[in-house]
């Protein structure tokens, strides 16, 4: 078959399926399945991307309904026990986020995932399980709900315990919970997420996070394996209160960004004054890329997509290396 009978072929699959939308996104994902069978792509990969394609479909859809609410994940480890002091202290938190609005994500399994939902509830759980040979199925307070979905992979599973979450909330945990916490600061790190509020939450007097900021400060900082300015990229706390601080005024100010070509836009609850802007120029001009951070209109892109038309915007060309510096930003923008 020639190329030009191929994109026939898909043009016209296409119109029989009635796709309207996203015409030459899917049109991509049919030729990169094209293009895995005719490369003689041995039969476990291709179990794998078919597989990995499936379960991320299934839980797309599993989490479109509730696009438009406010989310947290909660990590932590599912060895906790319920008479443990960190299950009834994420039992709490995850209680005070879900009477404020939120709904609380956890892998649905036992111990810390399950406090989470205990304390939220069924109705602002949402649970994304991944099949273990000694965690069979969900834990009992969300299993058999429309908003939960089991998966194969750890990295599908991963992908929507963050994709979907505008917060984070890491309780004490093993490695399971490390690699999360880790891969959450790496993607804000390096800006393959966009900033959010990451808490590492300790019971008081009982240092579990203080401990391994500790080494981050005084290992990896001194050897310059991370920046000091890294370090605003997640916050210890140890009460349910400073956790839904951290988070609730994280947004109280701040909405959220997007980038239009150059330009990184701000998008705002309020607008900002004058002095307000003079002033986060003074201290945020390292950041800057020959520009200055300036309120704007809404792009006619953001205008297009309907993407939050509603808010005030301050843009500047952000020079793309030093994302703690951009939380810190984002820290002055709410303070003011």
């Amino acid at each position: 078959m020639t190329s030009s009978d191929l994109e026939q072929s898909i043009d016209q699959l296409l119109r029989s399926s009635n796709i309207v939308a996203d015409k030459r996104l899917i049109a991509e994902l049919i030729r990169t399945s094209l293009q895995l069978g005719s490369e003689s792509t041995n039969t476990l990969n291709l179990k794998i991307a078919s597989a990995a394609l499936t379960e991320m479909s299934e839980a797309f859809s599993m989490f479109a309904p509730y696009a438009n609410k406010k989310k947290v994940t909660i990590f932590g480890s599912a060895r906790t026990t319920k008479d443990d002091p960190v299950y009834k202290q994420t039992e709490a938190v995850a209680k005070k986020l879900a009477d404020n609005g939120w709904m609380v994500v956890t892998g649905a399994g036992p111990g810390i995932m399950e406090a989470g939902m205990s304390g939220a509830g069924r109705e602002m759980s949402i649970g994304v399980s991944i099949r273990l040979p000694f965690e069979t199925s969900a834990n009992s307070i969300i299993a058999g709900d429309e908003k939960y979905v089991a998966m194969r992979y750890f990295f599908t599973r991963k992908l929507m315990l963050v994709k979907e979450s505008q917060a984070f909330i890491c309780m004490p945990g093993g490695f399971g919970t490390l690699d999360e916490m880790f891969e959450l600061l790496t993607l804000s790190q390096t800006g393959k997420g966009n900033p959010v509020p990451i808490v590492v939450l300790d019971l008081p007097n009982d240092p579990f996070w203080q401990d391994l900021d500790q080494f981050v400060r005084n290992t990896l900082v001194p050897r310059k394996l991370v920046s000091p300015q890294d370090l605003s990229l997640y916050r210890i706390c140890s009460n349910v209160e400073d956790a839904f601080a951290e988070i609730s005024n994280f947004y109280s100010t701040y909405h959220s960004m997007r980038f239009v070509g150059k330009r990184l836009i701000l998008r705002l609850n309020r607008e900002l004054t004058d002095n307000e802007l003079k002033k986060l120029n003074l201290d945020f001009a390292d950041i800057c890329v020959n520009s200055t951070i300036e309120k704007v209109q809404i792009s006619s892109q953001e205008t297009s997509d309907q993407d939050c038309i509603d808010k005030f915007r301050v843009a500047f060309q952000f020079a793309r290396r030093d994302f703690g510096r951009l939380r810190e930003l984002i820290d002055a923008i709410n303070q003011k």
